[in-house]
């Protein structure tokens, strides 16, 4: 069984609804899973963890949310976090996904093993994002 954590910021619910999905594809090989919001999340969750996931949809211009999410991520690439297996996703409403890339190429250097392609969906997922979500969540726990 691993300990997997999914750490998320959501405006509108659609990342969280995202969240959500993960957390029911990781939970499928009977494994323990914290979805904690970022306000809830420590460094901890994701040091004890097996495996992670974070979840943030494209604010401003492209970018990481500014006043929780940006701070927290920060605060981890500070941390030994080579080889942990990390997910990313994320919702966006315009824009070509360049967050999601700019966020990719950042957890890389700080070492992190990501296990695929950070998953954007645009606005509300709908029943083949959140398929896709649960699908992420499978791979997160190894299934």
């Amino acid at each position: 069984m691993k300990k997997i954590s999914i750490i998320y910021w959501s405006g509108t619910g659609n990342t969280q609804k995202m969240a959500e999905a993960v957390a029911e594809g990781a939970r499928e090989g009977g494994n323990e899973v914290k979805l904690l919001s970022v306000d809830s999340a420590s460094k901890e969750d994701v040091l004890n963890s097996d495996a992670v996931a974070f979840g943030c949809p494209s604010m401003g211009c492209e970018q990481l949310e500014e006043i929780e999410m940006e701070p927290f991520i920060c605060e981890i690439e500070k941390e030994n976090i080579s080889g942990k297996p990390v997910a990313l996703f994320g919702s966006y409403d315009w824009g070509d996904g360049q967050w999601m890339r700019d966020w990719e190429d950042r957890m890389k250097a700080s070492g992190v093993n990501l296990i695929a392609e950070g998953l954007t969906i645009q606005n509300t997922p709908d029943d083949d994002g959140l398929k896709r979500c649960k699908e992420l969540g499978k791979k997160l726990s190894g299934i």
